[in-house]
């Protein structure tokens, strides 16, 4: 059984964010996917003091809720990260996991960092922006996000899924329709979904 590592990168389980990573909960499960689900704003992770120890150890020294968000990205077979955009960016709890997991997503060498993830591993990023289309697109709210998501994944090594962006949905849980089929699309082996 394939396993899914799905994060809400977002305070509210209620909002738009956590809409579209339950909808791709949903999906994954109904495709037979083992999905284990992380509230990240619900996890204790201190700030990043970067020591850097992480690249010597594959991971953070420090032992708190990053240990098991490192643990669970390791073993997944694909992980979902679904964030709002905050000023044209991740939440403050996104990059500060990303910084944790330093060492766990990449090896540091003399020359490119090196994976430390597998190419097998796939990953979708998932965003909802309350600016609305084309306002989003044509003022770069969401690409800042996206690309920060985007970064990690691909540095560590995984291949990308899909990017889907929830343009102008300030908060709502009700997903349109349109957006709903572009998750689903993403499990069905349609990858590489680049949705802005």
């Amino acid at each position: 059984m394939k396993k899914l590592l799905a994060i809400l990168g977002s305070p509210h389980k209620n909002g738009s964010s956590a809409a579209m990573l339950s909808q791709a909960c949903e999906t994954a499960e109904d495709a037979g996917w083992e999905v284990t689900t992380i509230y990240l704003y619900e996890e204790h992770i201190s700030f990043c003091t970067g020591c850097r120890k992480c690249m010597q150890h594959g991971i953070c020294i420090y032992e708190d809720g990053i240990q098991k968000i490192a643990r669970l990205l390791k073993c997944c077979d694909a992980v979902v990260l679904s964030a709002p955009v905050y000023w044209a960016n991740v939440p403050a709890a996104v990059k500060n996991m990303f910084d944790r997991l330093l060492g766990t997503a990449m090896e540091d060498t003399a020359a490119f960092p090196r994976p430390r993830l597998s190419k097998n591993q796939k990953y979708l990023i998932l965003t909802s922006c309350n600016t609305p289309f084309p306002f989003s697109w044509i003022c770069g709210q969401s690409r800042g996000a996206i690309r920060a998501m985007d970064e990690f994944f691909k540095t560590s090594g995984m291949k990308s899924m899909g990017r889907i962006t929830w343009a102008g949905a300030k908060g709502s849980p009700d997903l349109p329709d349109r957006t709903v089929k572009k998750i689903r699309r993403c499990f069905s082996g349609s990858y590489k979904i680049r949705v802005m």
